[in-house]
């Protein structure tokens, strides 16, 4: 079985960037193992390593192929290497999905954890895919299920770097005031990824 660790820091997923036309639904029905593209993938030890295709590569079937630099990543501590040992961890977190213990309403439909490829347990919707977005990158939520701590701001420095943004769009210099009032209809549970299983209001008031 060929081993297959799909990396996603792939054009167009920086933050703030459009989607990038290229199909991996395309690619992905021609049984290409996911390393034949992006072969260093599995010995890769850090986020900051270009994961990318090599041009040579394309041009095995393409006349011809233009590979940009690959955008920055928001995760500075990451190994590829690490969690490639691991094999498909998908049934992992198919059982927090189903037994509630995932923290947020996953990004995509439960029948994209029933796969036996490894890659496609944390890059999930790929064999939909016709444009590359963050989208098909994991979501913390997944991370949490194995990496359960959650004790900011400490634990946040062991994946991102300290003097990146972490905090979310909705959390304005007025969201003490507005998210207290339920205009906003926020889920508790996705404020656990940052806050902590335990969370409670009380906690912070």
């Amino acid at each position: 079985m060929r081993l297959a660790l799909l990396i996603c820091l792939v054009v167009g997923t920086a933050a703030g960037q459009p989607s990038a036309p290229f199909s991996h639904r395309v690619h992905l029905k021609l049984q290409l193992g996911c390393v034949e593209c992006h072969s260093a993938a599995p010995s890769s030890t850090r986020p900051l390593d270009n994961l990318l295709p090599d041009r040579a590569v394309c041009l095995k079937c393409h006349r011809d192929a233009r590979i940009p630099p690959p955008p920055s990543a928001r995760v500075a501590y990451f190994s590829h290497q690490v969690h490639a040992k691991l094999g498909n961890i998908a049934p992992i977190l198919a059982a927090a999905v189903d037994s509630k213990r995932y923290l947020s309403a996953p990004k995509y439909p439960r029948r994209y954890l029933d796969t036996k490829t490894a890659c496609t347990a944390c890059h999930r919707g790929l064999e939909d895919s016709d444009q590359v977005t963050p989208a098909a990158l994991p979501a913390m939520a997944d991370c949490l299920v194995c990496h359960t701590k959650i004790d900011p701001p400490d634990s946040c420095e062991l994946c991102h770097a300290g003097e990146v943004m972490l905090k979310p769009a909705s959390h304005t210099a007025d969201f003490l005031d507005t998210h207290t009032g339920g205009k906003l209809k926020l889920d508790k549970t996705t404020c656990a990824v940052c806050h902590g299983r335990r969370f409670t209001c009380l906690g912070c008031h």
